[in-house]
């Protein structure tokens, strides 16, 4: 089915004040995992953060269920998926109304191991279509709530699921899809993205907990897969191994997204290993680091990199670093293990109580310019996403809530 474009289907006068044009506001779709181009920052403009004391109107709120999925915006629409009553939903919801649109179930464990469970993918949204993992490897492509292709990256590839779960969210790039299987001959995949036909898998490496991103451009681009091992560079056609810089953790537990600064990559793990500015091999070889640091290990949620600085949070401690250097700017606790992203010169911070916090991304000082409690104070490990005038936040008991930062 077709859904009437949004003026017609809102209804009530939040609904309506929400469609209002605000001639200041640019905004921007969010549509797969750390933005539109997976380094955690929007171009969205003109939005506000002076909401005053009683903190930002809320739009509406929903339930999704357990989990640790953050959220995809674009058309008008908004994604996200939880697990309740061990059936994992992918919900779509109308982004100014909170209208379940559609929701697709299936049957899977929430699976609790030391901390709630549910899945940790975020939904890739590529023209009509969605793509979604589920923790045990369920690989589904959704179009209106109707399942298109699915597989299944352990009974169809061989895959290896990791201890807690498949959290990497997929990268599209062409009608390629690409992702981590983990295991022999399929630590990495690509698959036609319209049909779900494996195209190449290669590697022997265990999966990790990140989602792949470009690190080389061009016309056979470099991706990076920061597995159980460390950080591995293949091509995008034929997944031909490029260069690797070994990272091994505690737990095997590699969940940051790398990211490029430059021709070289940071990459950051918690459990007390650190973090490392990568600087890539020739082919085949063994990359170096520039620049090796314990005072940066994200151990969940990936850093953002503004004008020469990193922030992210170091475990419990929102942390600003050199880039260049890996030389601490400041550090700011109180955050518990948070996440953030970046729109329009600001950071986004939600705290694990379920804290909202907007700051400047200053290296002289953290330097907050409102705060509100947008959440109950369960343990939030989703990434806010701010995307046309609203932020979407919500905990890992799956309480969502949709936040007006639209300008006055």
């Amino acid at each position: 089915m077709r859904f009437q474009p949004l003026p017609f289907r809102c209804a009530g006068l939040v609904s309506l004040l929400a469609l209002l044009p605000v001639s200041s506001l640019h905004a921007a779709d969010w549509p797969r995992w750390r933005g539109p181009t997976r380094d955690g920052i929007s171009t969205e403009a003109g939005w506000s953060h002076t909401w005053g004391a009683t903190g930002p109107q809320v739009f509406w709120r929903a339930e999704v269920g357990t989990g640790c999925a953050s959220f995809s915006v674009a058309g008008g629409l908004v994604y996200t998926m939880g697990n309740a009553q061990d059936t994992d939903t992918v919900f779509c919801f109308d982004a100014a109304t909170g209208k379940t649109l559609w929701r697709h179930s299936y049957p899977q464990p929430l699976d609790p191991n030391l901390f709630e469970g549910g899945p940790g993918n975020t939904p890739t949204i590529d023209g009509q279509r969605i793509y979604t993992v589920s923790r045990h490897g369920l690989l589904l492509c959704l179009e209106e709530g109707r399942v298109v292709w699915s597989r299944h990256l352990v009974k169809d590839f061989g895959g290896k699921q990791p201890q807690w779960g498949y959290t990497g969210s997929p990268l599209i790039l062409g009608d390629m899809m690409l992702l981590e299987a983990g295991g022999q001959g399929c630590s990495a995949i690509a698959l036609d993205k319209n049909t779900g036909k494996l195209l190449w898998q290669a590697g022997d490496d265990p999966a990790g907990y990140a989602s792949p991103i470009i690190v080389q451009p061009g016309d056979n681009p470099g991706i990076a897969y920061f597995n159980a091992v460390g950080l591995v560079v293949r091509t995008a056609r034929e997944g031909r191994e490029l260069w690797r810089f070994p990272w091994k953790t505690d737990y095997d537990v590699n969940a940051a997204t790398p990211i490029p600064i430059g021709t070289d990559v940071f990459i950051s793990s918690g459990y007390n290993h650190g973090a490392a500015l990568v600087r890539p091999a020739g082919a085949g070889g063994n990359a170096t680091a520039v620049w090796e640091t314990k005072a940066m290990r994200n151990q969940i949620n990936s850093s953002v990199h503004w004008e020469g600085h990193l922030y992210g949070f170091d475990e419990s401690t929102l942390t600003c670093l050199e880039a260049a250097t890996g030389k601490v700017k400041w550090t700011q606790r109180g955050l518990g293990k948070g996440s953030l992203m970046l729109a329009d010169g600001r950071l986004v911070i939600l705290a694990e109580s379920g804290r909202l916090v907007i700051a400047r991304p200053s290296p002289t000082a953290y330097s907050p310019l409102a705060e509100a409690q947008v959440l109950g104070k369960d343990r939030c490990w989703s990434v806010p996403v701010l995307a046309h005038g609203r932020i979407f936040a919500k905990n890992n008991l799956g309480q969502m809530v949709a936040l007006n930062v639209r300008a006055p």
